[in-house]
């Protein structure tokens, strides 16, 4: 039997050599670099199937709604052009306000600072139009002297055919009237001069028919009237306008 040599004989595994060391705890970091953790990457598909959208149908009312807009717009759009038309052929006027006789009954003052008057004028409404034919839905009729307001009056409405004149008296009374200082200072100066001025100021509201057409809007005359005193005061000159 031979023998082997003592490199040859096999040594008792000891126990610190079973200790096995893995490279991962062996290997120290560097103090200069910083351990970089792997992240997962996520799980992103490749491909896709397209998402399959819905076509929804348009609700019977809106189509509705928009065909009555569109028929509402045209309707507007040709009655527009059809009064600008009657409006070019026909050149409507408005009617005309003036004062043609006057009659200054009385003015009394009843102290420096009360007015008390009486006055009356004759109106004169016209329709110059030969096409058109005017109403008259709102009238007020107000006297001043300067800005001060004397006295008020409105009228019954009434209507006016084309190329029509109408006269109505119109009587107003003041009474106990306050008036400034310098206003009936200035007042009694005028009577005593025998030249004694008034402002009257009408506000109407005025319809215009043509055929099936019509259209309103408002008017205001304005009148400058200068009359001899009270009790037989006459007018003497005016100066009367009507404008929109």
């Amino acid at each position: 039997m031979l023998a082997l040599p003592p490199s040859h004989k096999q040594s008792k595994p000891s126990a610190l050599n079973q200790i096995i060391l893995s490279k991962e705890t062996m290997s120290y970091p560097h103090p200069h670099h910083q351990q970089q953790i792997p992240v997962p990457e996520p799980n992103v598909r490749k491909s896709r199937k397209p998402t399959l959208l819905r076509q929804r149908r348009t609700n019977p009312i809106i189509w509705c709604g928009a065909f009555l807009c569109i028929i509402f717009s045209i309707i507007l759009i040709v009655t527009g052009i059809a009064i600008l038309i009657i409006f070019l052929a026909v050149k409507p006027k408005h009617p005309l306000f003036d004062a043609t006789a006057v009659s200054l009954n009385s003015i009394y003052l009843d102290s420096p600072e009360y007015f008390n008057g009486d006055f009356t004028f004759l109106a004169n409404f016209s329709n110059p139009n030969k096409k058109i034919d005017i109403r008259f839905e709102y009238l007020d009729i107000e006297l001043y002297f300067h800005d001060r307001l004397l006295a008020t009056r409105s009228l019954k409405p009434f209507t006016q055919r084309k190329g029509e004149a109408r006269l109505e008296a119109i009587h107003l009374i003041s009474s106990e009237v306050y008036l400034p200082l310098n206003l009936s200072t200035e007042l009694r100066n005028q009577v005593q001069t025998n030249r004694v001025q008034y402002n009257i100021r009408g506000t109407f509201r005025v319809r215009a028919s043509l055929g099936l057409t019509h259209f309103s809007y408002w008017l205001h005359g304005r009148c400058l009237l200068e009359m001899t005193g009270p009790p037989t005061g006459v007018l003497i000159a005016r100066s009367c306008r009507t404008k929109r």
